[in-house]
């Protein structure tokens, strides 16, 4: 065996949910560097196409596709077009900052509308055409607040908390028919998701500090894990909780004892 060949995705296919910005984006064009053809579909059809550009002017090969998580109807068309793909990767989400008796059942219903029934309905419907073919990779991006929480984003932990055991009951219904299902757990990113917290200087510092290695990531530093878990490097590996925080959950609080 050449065990350089373990990250090697040339001749897979990759559909990327959320390719227009941020993680989504850096993974699209990540997967595509190790040889993967990569659909970038985005709400945003524009921003899409922009990652598909970037990703053809390195020498990869990708295509944009327009796909609303929130539209039953489009989910399923989009199966029925796109087919089964080797790697199917989600990271779109969205996050109203209340406190829990503060919120509107509205404002509920739009963070969970998003992050875990949207997240359920594209893990079901291609979890399934990829099990009728007997393999693939789903990779889902959950969060550190899966585990941890703060005051404020109750309903925004609940769902990736949601999607993480989502994934993991996957992991074990379809892992006897060849498809492996995992989850990244990002710590603090500098996304669009994070913009309001950047503009706050205390609450960066306070965030940056909160890591062991005393930064916040970028979103190309997600970019590894989501290789190892779509290529045979993560072959054995299934219903995983793959952590990408800095140390944010290793250490409890930044102060360091004289001892």
């Amino acid at each position: 065996m050449d065990y350089r060949d373990l990250f090697d995705l040339s001749g897979r296919r990759a559909v990327v949910v959320g390719a227009g910005s941020g993680i989504g984006e850096a993974c699209a064009e990540g997967l595509a560097a190790f040889g993967a053809e990569v659909i970038c579909a985005d709400l945003d059809a524009g921003a899409a196409a922009g990652t598909a550009r970037s990703i053809a002017s390195a020498g990869g090969v990708a295509s944009e596709y327009r796909l609303d998580l929130g539209d039953a109807d489009a989910v399923r068309r989009a199966v029925a077009e796109l087919g089964a793909p080797d790697v199917l990767l989600v990271t779109p989400a969205v996050n109203v900052r209340k406190r829990v008796l503060e919120l509107s059942d509205e404002e509920f219903d739009k963070v969970v509308g998003l992050n875990l029934r949207g997240s359920f309905r594209i893990l079901r419907d291609f979890g399934r055409v990829m099990a009728e073919r007997g393999s693939g990779s789903l990779i889902a991006f959950s969060s550190i607040r899966a585990q941890v929480v703060e005051p404020g984003q109750g309903v925004y932990a609940a769902t990736k908390a949601g999607v993480l055991q989502l994934v993991k009951v996957l992991s074990a219904e379809l892992g006897p028919r060849g498809v492996r299902a995992n989850v990244i757990a990002p710590g603090v990113v500098e996304t669009p998701l994070t913009a309001p917290i950047r503009q706050d200087a205390a609450w960066y510092e306070a965030y940056r500090a909160k890591t062991s290695l005393g930064r916040w990531a970028q979103p190309s530093e997600m970019v590894g894990a989501a290789v190892f878990l779509a290529s045979d490097a993560g072959s054995y590996v299934t219903g995983s909780y793959l952590v990408v925080d800095g140390g944010w959950l290793a250490a409890d609080g930044r102060f360091e004892p004289p001892a």
